[in-house]
């Protein structure tokens, strides 16, 4: 009885501790794919699409998002930002796929 009270705990305790790891695991995949993405942005331009690219969320599983809420986040996303720094960050946003 102790022998398989101590296995339960082992396998409880190697499936907690799991959890992060694939946690990590997801968002350095998440890094990747966005990194890939912004292949040729510099500067500001590639910093605003970092931070959309990272901040968004995945895409549901009913399909790719409709242009009119791809405009909405896209918008409040933009929250703050003006003139040309704006127009870099929308035009990035909204050329995402998903």
């Amino acid at each position: 009885m102790k022998i398989q009270s101590a296995i339960a705990a082992l396998v409880l305790g190697g499936l907690l501790t799991s959890a992060p790891a694939f946690a990590q695991n997801a968002q350095q995949s998440k890094m990747a794919t966005c990194n890939t993405q912004a292949t040729g942005k510099k500067g500001d331009d590639r910093k605003a699409f970092m931070k959309s690219c990272l901040s968004s969320a995945p895409v549901a599983a009913s399909g790719p998002m409709s242009q009119q809420d791809k405009m909405k986040m896209c918008n409040t996303q933009a929250t703050g930002k003006k003139g040309d720094d704006r127009k870099a960050f929308m035009k990035t946003c909204l050329s995402n796929k998903g």
